[in-house]
């Protein structure tokens, strides 16, 4: 028997496969794929249900065929977890959600290390299906508490998978120098220094903005993103740091990086860094673009 390739035929055989009696369906479902080598035993696939789920990302469930004809947690091959943990694929409707399982002992070890392998499993991912990535360190308490969490948002995440699907985020740190550095302490009473050191701050504050905001639109302009969301802040170096996500079209990918070369060839004064493509992060939640500015 093989898998359905054809998403048009794989959501058929699962309308087919759930109109199955319940101990026929799942029966049918484990053994086939037991013998093709997909899943492993029961005692060893289907988990103890007050085990925890730590949640990666949200995918398409008709981007992974082997859920045509199951509705329990299949293994993920070629993915592995957090601390060596093996990934599954949770069904859910139309959708899958990638989780392993997670214990006390694994909450006592979310480190740096941990938050890399978390963004690794969303970045495999992210190479076979649309994802919406979770937060680093989002977990549900069991099956039914994962269910019910993405039945109650279904129609949200729906709809960000068609908005996001065939779309990746380019990222872009742009440091430059500060217009606006402060000005040396002139000969004035303690009152008088305050009150101008105040003046000078917010109008500082206002040039380095109107700069920021100048800065970004030729991004746009050079860029053309679908989406964008950028943030500004002063370094500790004296340099303005803009940090720019752009949400882009798969396919243009190449041509986004050839106009990075020839962006860092025209603005000398910039100091630009380019990596990407990356799952769509900064664009979950966002339906409008976002500017940010801080001093």
């Amino acid at each position: 028997m093989e898998f359905a390739t054809d998403r048009a035929l794989c959501q058929k055989q699962i309308q087919l496969h759930e109109q199955l009696p319940v101990n026929i369906r799942i029966g049918l479902s484990h053994i086939t794929n037991f013998l093709k080598g997909a899943v492993r035993p029961f005692s060893v696939l289907w988990k103890d249900k007050n085990m925890a789920w730590y949640a990666y990302c949200i995918a398409e469930r008709l981007a992974f065929p082997e859920l045509c004809r199951h509705r329990r947690p299949v293994p993920l091959t070629g993915v592995m977890g957090m601390f060596g943990n093996q990934t599954f694929l949770f069904p859910a409707s139309d959708l899958a959600v990638i989780v392993s399982e997670h214990s006390a002992e694994d909450s006592a070890r979310m480190d740096q290390q941990a938050a890399k392998d978390h963004a690794r499993v969303v970045a495999d991912c992210f190479k076979l299906s649309t994802v919406l990535p979770f937060r680093f360190g989002t977990t549900f308490a069991d099956d039914d508490a994962l269910r019910r969490s993405v039945r109650s948002n279904q129609r949200h995440f729906q709809a960000n998978v068609e908005r996001l699907r065939g779309k990746a985020e380019m990222h872009l740190k742009v440091l430059v120098d500060d217009i606006c550095p402060g000005n040396s302490t002139r000969d004035m009473t303690v009152g008088q220094q305050y009150l101008t050191s105040l003046r000078e701050s917010a109008s500082r504050q206002r040039e380095r903005q109107s700069k920021a905001r100048a800065l970004s639109i030729q991004m746009h302009r050079m860029f053309l993103p679908l989406a964008e969301e950028i943030t500004c802040k002063r370094m500790d170096t004296g340099k303005m740091l803009l940090d720019i996500a752009h949400l882009i079209d798969n396919k243009t990918v190449e041509r986004y990086q050839n106009k990075y070369t020839s962006a860092t060839q025209e603005l000398k004064d910039c100091h630009m860094q380019l990596s990407g493509p990356w799952p769509p992060y900064h664009f979950v939640h966002r339906t409008t673009p976002q500017h940010q500015h801080s001093a």
